[in-house]
């Protein structure tokens, strides 16, 4: 660990100070002096010293003494001397700014022609690049502003940069370590395939938009297809069961009428009366086994529905903790309005407090009254405009966590209308589990008997029909040839009456089978529409886990500071911030004795990371009463009445 403490300093000419010398052997000191008496100006000529910046980080700042009317006082060397113990050893910086005057040949005065500055370590006349270069083996510029002074963090350097100097010293939190943080987030890892979280959110919403544009389109195209379908209806499979019937009774008259003539159509109905016969037997030791075909038919479709049903009930267990996570958010939303209108009224209770300067502190004499009064005016109008834009600050604020507010309570009512529609889908979904209950229920008490099946019936009446032809063949066999015949011919205008039915209709089933297609589609894609938006929910919970457990690493390393590293967003979203917290009051709303108690802490965990210590200029050290303790050198410039010059006190 690197120490760097200032043992002295010496002051010449610089900005207001005539000449003032600092001795802290390398102690904390206090600095006591009443306003305009140079306090600020030592920590600004120690920075010049060493960066040739003040404490407001400008390089372009007045040095040089005024006169009482304001103009600058010539010829003077204006100088600043400091001996530093850096690890023990003693080291002298001083650096001398002053006029340069020129006397041209041939002029009997001098011209003025800008300035110069002299550089010295140890008493050894530098270069300025020789100077800079050695101070920069000391400590890096940026670095040692930010040790030295409470303020310079979180006052003036750019929130980015904030930020990223908090991930360098905390490091970063990595995917795996989120995904380990959290059981329902280990699952996320397998979805993303290796692709990164902001891509898969980018495909997630790419996949989202087509699956939308093709649910609102497939109900306008299963519109169009319907209107194309000839009004009425025929039943093609029976049409097509009696086409083949016909086919087979004509078959069968030609077969008989060539039996009859040929004299076997006697013999051969009687062999084929037989076989109908066989095939009745054989349908009714089948009817038992087809019962139990529909049972388990029945039990199949049950599984289906109860299937379904657990599926919705998932949706709804989502869709409740949706609400309970909008809830969540608007608790804490009202609280932040309670400590807001709180914030409002005190600030808003604050009065104007002015304490009257009525001697010129330079040359003691009383000032006019209307100086007085002017200066007093003066005070009131920025103690009046100050207060209404902290007000105005806490009323945007308000409205913004109300607008938010507003929001989520939308949000709840819509994710309440979804949870009733979801509801009534699962009340209809029961009901078909009901259903499909009963019919189990009822089928597995009956069975029906055999005579009321369509295929015994159909041989039932087979037989009846060949026994009346056996009838015929025996009674005459003439006529029962012109018979046939005459059958024949009316079940051919039977076939051609059938077959132009069907050419009426037969891309009616091609379309219903397009209506089906485009159903299980949307199906199909209402069922991924659900996975994405799980995704979706998935990949906010990581962004939210991983601010949660990057927030907290990096405030474990502070005693007071927290972090406030990202902000919440009308949309849902987070955008990256970074502000500085005390018990969850932005650095910006706290006094000046908590920023500057939060600043040393800051200091503390910087020093301990960078490996560097040096001391710290703590101005308007009188706002506290007690510093937050920190291994370091501290030099407090306290604002002190009675004291019009400097005075240093260990």
């Amino acid at each position: 660990m690197k120490n760097v403490k200032l043992l002295s300093m010496n002051l010449d000419n610089f900005k207001g100070v005539k000449n003032f010398s600092l001795v802290t052997n390398g102690l904390s000191v206090r600095v006591f002096g009443d306003n305009a008496t140079g306090k600020t100006s030592i920590f600004d000529s120690f920075l010049w010293l060493l960066f040739d910046k003040d404490s407001q980080n400008k390089k372009d700042f007045a040095i040089k003494l005024l006169e009482s009317t304001g103009d600058e006082i010539h010829n003077l060397n204006h100088t600043v001397e400091a001996t530093f113990e850096i690890d023990g050893t003693e080291v002298t910086l001083k650096k001398v700014y002053s006029e340069d005057w020129v006397q041209k040949r041939g002029s009997a005065t001098k011209e003025f022609s800008g300035h110069k500055t002299k550089y010295y370590i140890d008493e050894v006349p530098k270069k300025k690049k020789e100077y800079m270069d050695f101070v920069a083996e000391i400590v890096e510029e940026e670095l040692f502003k930010l040790i030295t002074s409470p303020i310079f963090f979180n006052e003036q350097i750019k929130w980015q940069d904030r930020r990223k100097l908090l991930i360098d010293i905390c490091g970063d939190i990595s995917d795996d370590e989120v995904f380990a943080s959290d059981n329902q987030l280990k699952g996320l890892a397998l979805i993303l395939k290796g692709r990164s979280l902001e891509d898969h959110r980018k495909v997630i919403g790419e996949r989202r938009k087509i699956i939308n544009d093709d649910l609102r389109m497939i109900p306008v195209r299963i519109d169009e297809i319907n209107k194309s379908i000839p009004e009425g209806s025929i039943d093609i499979d029976a049409i097509r069961n009696e086409l083949n019937q016909i086919d087979t009774e004509i078959d069968a008259n030609k077969t008989l009428i060539n039996n009859i003539q040929n004299g076997q159509a006697l013999q051969s109905k009687e062999l084929e009366l037989k076989k109908v016969e066989n095939d009745l037997e054989t349908v009714k030791r089948a009817f038992e086994s087809d019962s139990k075909d529909k049972l388990y038919q029945l039990q199949a479709k049950l599984q289906e529905e109860q299937s379904n049903k657990k599926i919705l009930d998932m949706q709804i267990d989502e869709q409740n903790r949706a609400t309970e996570y909008s809830n969540s958010n608007i608790k804490r939303i009202e609280e932040d309005l309670v400590k807001l209108r709180n914030e409002w009224t005190e600030e808003n209770s604050t009065q104007f407090q002015h304490i009257e300067e009525c001697v010129c502190p330079t040359c003691k004499q009383d000032l006019p009254v209307e100086q007085v009064e002017a200066v007093r005016q003066k005070a009131l109008e920025s103690f009046n405009s100050k207060k209404a834009a902290k007000l105005s600050e806490i009323d945007d604020k308000g409205k913004s966590l109300v607008q938010k507010k507003n929001q989520l309570l939308e949000d709840i009512k819509g994710t309440a209308s979804n949870i009733e529609k979801i509801e009534a889908i699962r009340s209809d979904k029961t009901k078909q589990i009901e259903k499909l209950t009963g019919e189990i229920e009822a089928l597995n008490r009956s069975i029906k008997d055999v005579s009321e099946s369509p295929e015994y019936i159909k041989f039932m009446n087979l037989r009846q029909a060949l026994e009346q032809e056996i009838a015929t063949i025996k009674n005459q066999s003439v006529q029962a040839v012109q018979d046939i015949k005459e059958a024949n011919a009316q079940l051919e205008a039977k076939k051609r009456e059938l077959n132009a039915e069907i050419a009426k209709y037969a891309n009616i089933d091609n379309l219903k089978a397009r209506i089906q297609e485009y159903e299980d589609q949307e199906e199909m894609l209402t069922k991924e529409y659900q996975k994405l938006e799980h995704q979706v929910f998935l990949t906010e919970e990581f962004i939210r886990r991983k601010v949660e457990l990057l927030t907290e690493k990096i405030n474990s390393k502070f005693k007071l500071a927290r972090f406030k590293l990202f902000d919440n967003q009308i949309n849902g979203g987070l955008q990256e911030v970074c502000e500085t917290t005390y018990n969850g009051v932005p650095y910006s709303s706290l006094n000046n004795a908590m920023r500057i108690n939060v600043g040393l802490d800051i200091i503390e965990t910087l020093s301990n990371h960078f490996g560097i210590v040096a001391p710290i200029f703590v101005d308007n050290a009188e706002a506290v009463t007690k510093l937050n303790a920190i291994d370091a050198q501290i030099i407090s410039l306290v604002v002190s009445e009675q004291d019009k010059t400097l005075r240093v006190e260990e």
